[in-house]
């Protein structure tokens, strides 16, 4: 089963997923990683900047800013509302 990686830069206003995958090669991602975006962690992308960049995610009840470059970095699972 071939499925297309989708990352945090994609997710949209309301969209909760979790983290799947980190690629901590980027600079500062390793920071981001320490605030709390591990693998396995639901996130949820509340709000942005004017043009989009910084997002900012919840994270355990905690809003974090994080710069869409970084956002690439992280392999994520989107998740689905209806239950």
């Amino acid at each position: 089963i071939s499925r297309t990686a989708m990352t945090l830069r994609e997710l949209r206003p309301g969209q909760s997923a979790t983290i799947e995958q980190v690629d901590a090669r980027q600079p500062g991602v390793v920071r981001l990683m320490v605030l709390g975006l591990i693998e396995g962690v639901e996130v949820q992308y509340q709000n942005c900047a004017i043009g989009g960049d910084p997002m900012e995610l919840s994270v355990f009840g905690t809003a974090i800013s994080v710069r869409k470059q970084q956002a690439g970095c992280f392999k994520i699972s989107p998740l689905t509302a209806d239950v």
